[in-house]
């Protein structure tokens, strides 16, 4: 279920992951990464998405507030179901969390069968990043 307000003027959503604990500092800089290599403004995302074991991560929490976009969190097993639609699935990262993918399938899972993956999984040290957006019809 989509759970956030998506319109022609905000319709990307950011997905994220991270490791417990990840610098604040570290996710802003991949995320302005994120935009910076996609041209989008920052008033063009309409939400973050990570996976819901992130909720109350305060690297995610310090993200949202400074972009002022709600975050919406998915289980895994709403994540592995994204897997067919991912570019970058990984066993790494289902050994640890139960599902192929956090930052590509939580910004799909958002949108929802409209998705479309405008920015492949890029990363940090410790934190991804990837960008959805939301295929909308035209009035």
């Amino acid at each position: 279920m989509n759970e956030l307000s998506l319109d022609t003027k905000r319709c990307y959503v950011l997905g994220l992951g991270c490791e417990r604990a990840t610098p604040t500092e570290e996710v802003l800089a991949l995320v302005r990464q994120a935009l910076d290599l996609t041209g989008i403004e920052p008033g063009q995302l309409a939400g973050l998405a990570s996976i819901d074991s992130r909720n109350g991560e305060p690297a995610l929490q310090a993200v949202a507030a400074l972009f002022d976009i709600p975050a919406i969190f998915f289980d895994p097993a709403t994540l592995e179901r994204e897997t067919p639609r991912i570019s970058n699935p990984s066993a790494v990262v289902f050994a640890r969390v139960g599902c192929h993918g956090v930052a590509e399938s939580a910004a799909m899972a958002a949108i929802g069968v409209d998705a479309e993956l405008v920015l492949p999984k890029i990363k940090s040290a410790h934190a991804t990043a990837a960008i959805a957006c939301a295929l909308l019809q035209k009035d």
